[in-house]
């Protein structure tokens, strides 16, 4: 069948994914399972060019992206090497010596029409010193290095918590490969030298190096930092969030696994940045987030090395980055997904989530053959929401600090932030209340999480609280003892694993 026959029949464009790794793979997979194998989907990659790979942390959305594929999540999880995360753990982020947890799920469960926070802020001004992390059961379990599923009965504490997962990205982006070409999807191998556009502006193919021309109606570009179609051919421009988010490079080293084998990634502050510890079944994943402008790119390495718990596998491996987003993710003809389409720093793992959701918006806007103007215009719309919505969230760790005791830490406390992290942090200041703007990844329990552990304390309580007759001391003790009492049959997060997924040696 010719190709103009198959769009006819179809209705459906041709499909170009331009670059593998995680981004390329997830959108073939998902492309290739929602058309049902209808659509006419090719990926090009190739072997001689490296994907970054740092993206082993994870937040809870992923789960629903492999159920949409039908895998089988202990299959998944043995065959990336991966194992379980409850949350993060943030240590001398608001100052030395301290740490707090950033759970997935809420603290424990409402008492009320007022959220369990509001209590818990009022007994600590009744000189209550519990901290906010006791009323999470992510973290009751967590702390002890315990895991298993949350529980299904939402009368149960033991439903509070959500889970995400650990894993190597590149052994991710090759299970993906193996579940799309199996259902249809063409690799072609080979790098692209040339990018052709036609006569209205559009990209109409990529040349490979051995001359190969691969065209199709639509292009995924999926290239990296580098955006060889939606930057290098487009012309697209890009939003430079340096100035509220400074960190702008990166040392990356895997080491042998030592110490807990946490349920959580650590996430530890340092003078010029911060530090990852992301533990997989074989190897702990480290790595090193750092100011170029505090900081040389020897000192970063060193601090990284000087600061891992097992014997590092490699040397320390450099990325350079500008945090950001492009001005359009989808323009013309091309849509970029992943470091195509911006950069998030990884401090809230939300790399691949980014991936996830540009996947299901252009599922829910998909092309067709003609003009997509206004599916577009609708995706650059939510997706530009998405990513300011996320950079508030991170501005928020770095601006929340009384640290003063180096340069990095002393700009991002006074530094301007803007307009709609300040009216957040203005009610929060005020009454311990929580606003939003709308639909966004990072809902209230995880906000209530970071102003609490960044030790932002509020000038007033909202004023229904103040008055409820409501025994709030006993009422939380009481949740407390129900959590520990809970958390006493959990396995054991490496027992859990050996189990029923355990990755080969």
């Amino acid at each position: 069948m010719s190709s103009q026959s198959f769009e006819q029949e179809s209705g459906l464009p041709r499909i170009a994914i331009i670059g593998g790794g995680s981004a390329g793979w997830m959108a073939a997979a998902a492309i290739i399972k929602a058309t049902k194998g209808a659509a006419s989907v090719t990926l090009v990659e190739s072997e001689q060019i490296g994907v970054v790979g740092v993206g082993e942390a994870t937040i809870p959305p992923i789960k629903l992206f492999n159920q949409m594929l039908g895998i089988d999540e202990n299959e998944f999880v043995r065959e990336t090497q991966g194992s379980f995360k409850l949350g993060i753990e943030f240590v001398d982020w608001s100052r030395r010596g301290q740490r707090y947890f950033h759970p997935f799920g809420t603290h424990g469960r409402d008492f009320d029409s007022l959220p369990l926070y509001q209590y818990w802020l009022r007994e600590r001004r009744r000189g209550d010193e519990t901290s906010l992390d006791a009323y999470s059961m992510a973290w009751v379990v967590a702390r002890e290095n315990r895991f298993s599923p949350p529980a299904r009965d939402p009368r149960l504490v033991q439903s509070t918590f959500d889970y995400a997962y650990h894993f190597d990205t590149i052994l991710y982006g090759q299970f993906l490969r193996r579940y799309s070409e199996a259902r249809g999807v063409d690799r072609e191998e080979g790098r692209v030298v040339e990018t052709r556009l036609s006569e209205t502006g559009d990209v109409a193919a990529v040349v490979m190096e051995d001359g190969r021309a691969i065209e199709a109606d639509f292009f995924i570009d999926c290239t990296g930092f580098f955006g060889l179609l939606i930057e290098q051919a487009l012309k697209t421009g890009y939003e430079d969030w340096t100035h509220w988010l400074p960190c702008d490079r990166a040392m990356a080293v895997p080491s042998e696994t030592a110490g807990d084998f946490t349920p959580y990634t650590r996430s530890t502050a340092r003078e010029a940045g911060w530090q990852w510890r992301i533990p997989l079944q074989q190897r702990t994943g480290n790595g090193h987030v750092y100011a170029s402008q505090f900081i040389t790119d020897d000192e970063a390495s060193d601090t990284l090395l000087a600061n891992l718990d097992g014997k590092p596998l490699a040397d320390p491996r450099p990325l350079r980055f500008t945090t950001g987003r492009r001005r359009k993710f989808w323009n013309r003809n091309v849509v970029a997904l992943g470091l195509s389409a911006g950069f998030m720093e990884p401090l809230e793992s939300t790399s691949l989530h980014l991936i996830q959701t540009g996947i299901n918006r252009l599922l829910a806007l998909f092309p067709g053959t003609g003009d997509n103007r206004l599916e577009a215009a609708e995706f650059n719309r939510l997706t530009g929401e998405e990513y300011e919505r996320i950079r508030d969230f991170l501005i928020l760790h770095y601006h929340a600090t009384t640290r003063d005791d180096a340069p990095l830490w002393r700009y991002t406390a006074n530094m301007d932030i803007p307009d709609s992290l300040a009216w957040r942090m203005e009610h929060f200041r005020a009454t311990g209340r929580l606003v939003s703007p709308g639909t966004e990844l990072f809902l209230n329990p995880s906000w209530m999480a970071v102003y609490a552990g960044q030790e932002i304390e509020p000038a007033g309580l909202d004023p229904l609280v103040v008055g409820r007759q409501v025994d709030g001391v006993e009422r939380l003790a009481g949740l407390r003892r129900v959590m520990a009492e809970a958390v006493a049959p959990v396995p054991d997060h490496r027992a859990y694993i050996e189990r029923f997924c355990k990755a080969d040696a």
